[in-house]
């Protein structure tokens, strides 16, 4: 059978296997359109069936959550857990809760997981979880009694050398640490099942910041081929997250001004760039006073502006943008917006953030395009990095592990570059992101039997 005619038969049954999970359709769907060279040339990954294995996971866990709120009031809620591939080493994927989560969406995360952590070159597998529960609005003892009942169920299915749980949206330095402490309670040990933990109790130094800084250390990577950097370049990013925020700190620092950035309420257009300063307050109005309107911004700095309703950071000019909210936030006329607005570098902060008609758009331009799986592994990469400390029982200093974090972003941007001209797509971070992925876990199945 023809390459190509075998990998449509195979989406049409992932689809078909699948019904309405349609953001894990195109995760399988993008990473299989560029395996056709790989499939051609070696073709004992189709005797193994190699790739129907891989859109397989290795093993999906849901469960009820009951919990009280602060009046008594019982609520339910599901969990998921998906163990997506231990092939190259345990589950290593977050924990996303918000009351969007769906288990396509966990699948596809896990799915691109599985190849992001490919990239880092460290031994993890790929996995992804989380509930329908919306932290947002809720007393921390909410929290709390939410994360113990979904620790009841998941901690026999976790463990250091099984499943790795880190944070995602929604789930951040309190949520971990509600989680963990049920965890230690119900398994009677401390161990580094979860990675984004409090630094007293064996976190990694710039765990928070890790995706944000390695979203623009890529940046820097791409731009140095065509040689060029981030200094004096005008960016934009979505999202006011950790990923977000750390762009902003990152851009900063390698001479480059942000000017636009939203939530997922609102967006900011502040022509000046979000200077060291302007960043200290934004990072105490997201993290400290939770508040995700910008009002106290515009009023503390008047210079900026409100963008009008509906309007998004794509439609403000720049050089570089960075999606950091969530998956495909960023279409086909936001993508002819960039495009015409002067963008030649786009970055991925955040998983798939951009559909299949908005990165066609970015390729037929030829500007500098980087995808999440690519893009955004620092975040995973500085959680390998926290395993290493926990299992050698040592913390390293900030310095040690931005450097580390840096090597790997040029590891994989290098891996990238090579593996895409490789298998004739010369140029191509999305082909070389996910060709080298596939292959390292593929070689790995193969390697391990029919398991």
């Amino acid at each position: 059978m023809e390459v190509k005619t075998y990998i449509d038969q195979l989406l049409t049954d992932v689809i078909k296997k699948n019904p309405e999970q349609l953001v894990f359709h195109q995760a399988v769907e993008e990473v299989a359109h560029t395996l056709v060279p790989v499939l051609e040339r070696h073709p004992e990954y189709l005797k193994n069936k190699i790739l129907e294995r891989m859109v397989e996971p290795e093993r999906v866990i849901m469960f009820r959550v009951p919990w009280t709120d602060d009046k008594g009031e019982i609520h339910i809620n599901r969990g998921f857990r998906v163990q997506h591939s231990s092939a190259i080493g345990p589950y290593k994927g977050g924990m996303r809760f918000r009351e969007t989560v769906t288990l396509g969406m966990l699948k596809f995360l896990a799915f691109e997981q599985t190849f992001k952590n490919a990239l880092t070159t460290l031994p993890m597998g790929g996995g992804k979880g989380g509930s329908d529960f919306e932290p947002k609005g809720k007393s921390d003892t909410e929290v709390m009694r939410f994360c113990q009942s979904f620790m009841n169920e998941l901690y026999r299915h976790i463990g250091p050398f099984t499943d790795v749980p880190a944070g995602d949206i929604g789930v951040g330095g309190r949520e971990i640490g509600f989680m963990f402490g049920q965890y230690k309670k119900l398994s009677n040990e401390f161990s580094g099942v979860f990675t984004g933990k409090g630094l007293n109790w064996g976190g990694s130094l710039i765990r928070p910041e890790a995706t944000g800084y390695g979203a623009t250390y890529f940046a820097q990577e791409m731009l140095a081929t065509r040689g060029d950097s981030l200094k004096g370049k005008t960016c934009v990013i979505s999202g006011t997250g950790n990923v977000g925020v750390f762009t902003i700190e990152k851009v900063n620092e390698l001479g480059g001004k942000v000017v636009a950035f939203a939530s997922s309420t609102n967006a900011v257009y502040d022509k000046d760039g979000v200077s060291p300063e302007k960043l200290e307050f934004l990072k105490d109005l997201m993290f400290v006073k939770r508040e995700h309107e910008f009002s106290a911004y515009i009023k503390k700095f008047p210079k900026a502006e409100l963008l009008p309703a509906g309007k998004k950071t794509w439609t403000v000019k720049c050089d570089v943008a960075f999606p950091t909210a969530a998956e495909n936030e960023l279409d086909v006329n936001d993508a002819k917006t960039l495009l015409k607005n002067g963008c030649f570098c786009v970055s991925e902060g955040s998983n798939m953030p951009c559909t299949a008609e908005a990165i066609a758009e970015f390729q037929k331009a030829k500007i500098l395009y980087a995808p999440g799986k690519a893009a955004n592994a620092g975040g995973v990469a500085v959680s390998g990095l926290e395993m290493s400390q926990n299992s050698l029982r040592m913390a390293w200093p900030k310095e040690q592990v931005d450097a580390e974090l840096q090597k790997i972003m040029k590891s994989i941007h290098k891996t990238c570059l090579t593996t895409a001209k490789e298998y004739g797509a010369a140029g191509n971070y999305v082909a070389g992101a996910n060709i080298a992925g596939f292959l390292k876990v593929a070689d790995a199945m193969l390697d391990q039997g029919l398991v």
